[in-house]
């Protein structure tokens, strides 16, 4: 028996699992949700959510940075976290800019160009919920699955006032991709890291999957596309840049390129995250006897408590705050050494480092809950 990862093609988080798993060589098989066991692994998990590993053992875990952890710490060939200061912090800052501060982007070029779009994510959705079934009964799958993510969509900020800044935001970002990708074919060297991990989810299942955004890379951005396809294969060519073999970029440097990104990420994201954060404290401050390992929610896997307003790029907008974000950001803080304060402070992510819910997020039993206070 091997590991089976259940997900779809389509599913941003099943995207950096499956990377993963093909860059460490790691055998294992895919399964979608309507796979017999599916009921099963929602059991466990104790809530509809990919992605889900089933180990040859039988034993699940769920999310795919967990996944990443679960092997990181067995030792693999090739390490997603480097072994100096400053890049184990930026893999932990693109890891969770990547999976969260791009879903603007990845929700608005899904579903605001059905022109392009929809007949392929029609059928890309049904295939993975319900394969063979009836036209009338795709027809109600689809609206059903693709009324929730539209609705998902608004709650990161995805609407007809924000569509043109997003649009900016998000070839801004490629742009500045493209450029350090054509100095080195992964985001620290010559492997991939977390940080390519946590960008390869939106950009591969949403913008470089569906065909209006695809076709937006691939015309304009062909460096980010190429890291795309290395991404997804276990041996990759490097286009003729320099030979780098495994190694990372010496001595814990930050090339230009590199500096640029950081840039992009404090006046990008980072305002969300502050308010989100603020937010948490807030509502923490009102629920003084809130049980440590609860989320408390009436759901147990319920992810956001609420949304949180803003400023982002000149438009007022609220988003919906997940403690999710809260683990990853302290994973990021816990790594933060003299070196990459001075680094974070240099390019405008010094709050980065600093900013803190009043109590801890931890992972238990593939949920979301928060610790006692500090």
């Amino acid at each position: 028996m091997i590991a089976k990862l259940f997900g779809m093609p389509a599913s941003l988080y099943t995207a950096r699992a499956r990377s993963y798993l093909i860059k460490q060589r790691i055998a294992f098989e895919e399964a979608i949700p309507a796979d017999p066991a599916w009921p099963e692994i929602t059991r466990q998990t104790g809530r509809w959510i990919i992605p889900v590993l089933q180990l040859p053992d039988g034993e699940i875990v769920q999310d795919g940075v967990a996944i990443i952890d679960h092997f990181e710490a067995q030792g693999v060939p090739l390490p997603a976290d480097a072994n100096t200061p400053v890049h184990r912090a930026i893999g932990h800052l693109f890891e969770l800019f990547g999976g969260e501060g791009l879903l603007r982007s990845a929700m608005h070029y899904r579903w605001n160009f059905d022109a392009d779009n929809l007949d392929f994510l029609r059928r890309d959705f049904v295939s993975s919920l319900m394969p063979g079934a009836s036209s009338e009964t795709e027809a109600a799958i689809f609206a059903a699955s693709s009324g929730r993510m539209r609705k998902a969509g608004a709650s990161f900020g995805v609407g007809p006032a924000t569509a043109e800044t997003i649009e900016e935001s998000y070839h801004a970002l490629l742009g500045l991709l493209d450029a350090h990708f054509a100095i080195h074919p992964y985001l620290l060297g010559g492997r991939p890291t977390r940080g390519d991990y946590g960008l390869i989810a939106p950009l591969h299942a949403h913008l470089a999957r569906d065909p209006h955004p695809s076709a937006i890379m691939k015309r304009g951005y062909h460096r980010v596309w190429r890291w795309v396809e290395r991404m997804n294969v276990p041996h990759a060519q490097h286009d003729g840049l320099a030979p780098q073999g495994d190694a990372l970029i010496a001595d814990d440097g930050v090339p230009p390129t590199l500096l640029a990104l950081l840039r992009f990420i404090a006046e990008d994201f980072q305002p969300e995250l502050a308010a989100h954060v603020a937010f948490a404290n807030d509502w923490l401050a009102a629920r003084p006897d809130l049980a440590a390992g609860s989320n408390g929610l009436d759901d147990p896997g319920a992810r956001s408590i609420g949304m949180a307003s803003f400023d982002w790029r000149g438009h007022a907008i609220a988003t919906a705050v997940l403690p999710y974000r809260f683990w990853l950001l302290e994973r990021l803080q816990h790594s933060a050494m003299p070196e990459v304060t001075v680094l974070f402070e240099d390019v405008g992510l010094g709050a980065m480092l600093t900013m803190r819910t009043s109590r801890p997020v931890q992972r238990s039993g593939n949920l979301e809950v928060w610790g006692a206070s500090r």
